[in-house]
């Protein structure tokens, strides 16, 4: 993946441009409507939070794609991801040794769901994080 100096500051043809920001808008969109409930719950990681994650996902997951990136390169982008996430999630989990009470669990697995939403925002399946996205937001709400 060699990318020539002189297209490191170019901007795209109209077209990518608006893929990218289309795919970078409705990932901020699904993580936030995440982030929403989890704020709404007063939980550890809110609608920032999850805002970040999912943008965050798809930028790591469109910009291998797009430099040209072979897919198991790009592949291995994927798994640190997924593997990445994780310590943000553990940072949400807290053991309370005095209750013998483990906390944060749910939100961990929020953020990392909301990382593979973003994932799959940025490659372009829109159709697999919206259901996704509905689908959390009906667990979070509907589930005690």
């Amino acid at each position: 993946m060699n990318v020539p100096h002189s297209d490191i500051f170019s901007l795209p043809e109209t077209a990518q441009l608006v893929r990218v920001t289309a795919r970078l808008l409705v990932a901020a969109f699904l993580g936030g409507c995440i982030g929403f409930e989890r704020q709404h719950e007063h939980k550890a990681a809110g609608l920032r939070t999850h805002i970040l994650v999912a943008m965050g996902s798809a930028v790591f997951t469109i910009a291998p794609l797009v430099a040209g990136m072979t897919i198991a390169d790009a592949g291995r982008v994927f798994q640190g991801i997924a593997a990445g996430i994780g310590f943000i999630g553990a940072g949400t989990i807290l053991k309370l040794t005095e209750q013998q009470e483990i906390k944060g669990l749910t939100t961990a697995a929020g953020l990392w769901l909301t990382a593979a939403i973003g994932m799959a925002t940025g490659s372009g399946l829109l159709w697999i994080p919206i259901l996704a996205t509905v689908i959390a937001v009906v667990i979070f709400s509907a589930l005690v």
